[in-house]
């Protein structure tokens, strides 16, 4: 699997108001190493920053991943997830998470987000290419 395979599209929480976010690529294990001083990276990461096997996750991501999993199997199009910045100047998953997550774990080394335009600075190291 490569994302030249997968679809994506705009994300439905954007819609209307898609002009404030950009449209970019970024390098998923930095995201990554970045977002797991969130407060919510344990639901999804072990310890040493690796995604937890499916049958760790709990119930509800656990049912999330799988339907990733599967929509990625059916070819299926993919809504962009959004990222943003946190409160402890992290990276934070907005929306898509699980899509960003399976991703990852699937080895894809850089994946496309909607970062808000605001935000553009803070994102700088994290972007690998603007879509």
């Amino acid at each position: 699997m490569t994302l030249t395979n997968l679809k994506f599209v705009e994300n439905k929480i954007i819609s209307g108001k898609a002009e404030r976010y950009l449209n970019v690529h970024v390098d998923a294990a930095a995201v990554i190493k970045s977002w797991k001083e969130s407060v919510f990276s344990f639901e999804w990461l072990a310890p040493n920053g690796a995604v937890k096997p499916i049958e760790a996750l709990n119930d509800a991501e656990r049912e999330k991943r799988q339907r990733v999993e599967e929509d990625i199997a059916a070819g299926q199009t993919l809504e962009t997830p959004i990222l943003g910045i946190g409160l402890m100047e992290n990276i934070e998953i907005g929306a898509g998470r699980a899509i960003f997550l399976t991703l990852f774990d699937k080895g894809e080394k850089t994946i496309p987000v909607h970062i808000p335009k605001s935000n553009e600075k803070d994102f700088a190291k994290f972007i690998a290419s603007k879509a």
